[in-house]
């Protein structure tokens, strides 16, 4: 399907996004006040991460950690910024709607690997590198293959597998398994921990989605 990914995919996002926006914007407003309440100021967090080829561009999320840091002045680990109210909005994925705006902007698709960190980028083989031949998406197939349950190795292998066959059908398909994935709540976390372990590349794994 060649000339879906000529400019078929960027048609179907936007036909999916621009309604899908009016319809959730009521829903965003009471999460932003929610957010605004539980955690404060900024509602938004803003992350730069590598989109299509590696190239940066600012994602954004609604907010799901406070800002609370050590004598230091260092961030405390993400478990004990994770409030139960921000981590409800992980589980339902409520926090990722305001990347309809990076789809609409075309930073990201709706279908397509996760964005990760900046960091990783030197981190990956040759052949998990390859995750970047197409925009980054809200969902994708390892999110419906275990999403956060799965092994870095693993995810990337099914990031991997989606760029060699991305499709009309396919991403149809991974829409309506995120929807389901969502209602049953599966793959939130790696057993044993809040948020996902980082990748350290090839010798192992220690935020990532």
């Amino acid at each position: 399907m060649k000339w879906y990914s000529r400019g078929g995919k960027r048609l179907f996002d936007l036909l999916l996004t621009v309604p899908s926006m009016l319809v959730v914007l009521p829903l965003c407003l009471c999460i932003a006040a929610l957010v605004r309440w539980k955690l404060g100021s900024p509602v938004l967090f803003r992350q730069v991460r590598p989109g299509l080829g590696g190239q940066p561009f600012e994602m954004i999320k609604f907010r799901t950690m406070t800002d609370a840091r050590n004598a230091q002045g260092e961030p405390l680990p993400d478990e004990e910024r994770l409030t139960p109210f921000g981590l409800w909005l992980r589980s339902t994925s409520l926090d990722e709607l305001p990347e309809l705006l990076n789809v609409l902007k075309g930073d990201m698709s709706l279908v397509g690997p996760r964005p990760l960190l900046m960091r990783y980028l030197p981190r990956y083989s040759t052949e998990q590198y390859r995750r970047h031949e197409v925009l980054p998406g809200v969902t994708g197939w390892a999110q419906v293959n275990g999403r956060n349950a799965l092994d870095w190795p693993s995810k990337f292998r099914l990031d991997v597998w989606y760029v060699d066959r991305m499709s009309l059908l396919l991403d149809v398909k991974i829409l309506f398994l995120t929807a389901w994935k969502l209602v049953r709540r599966e793959g939130i976390t790696q057993e044993g921990q809040t948020t996902s372990s980082e990748f350290m590349g090839e010798t192992g794994s220690l935020e990532g989605n």
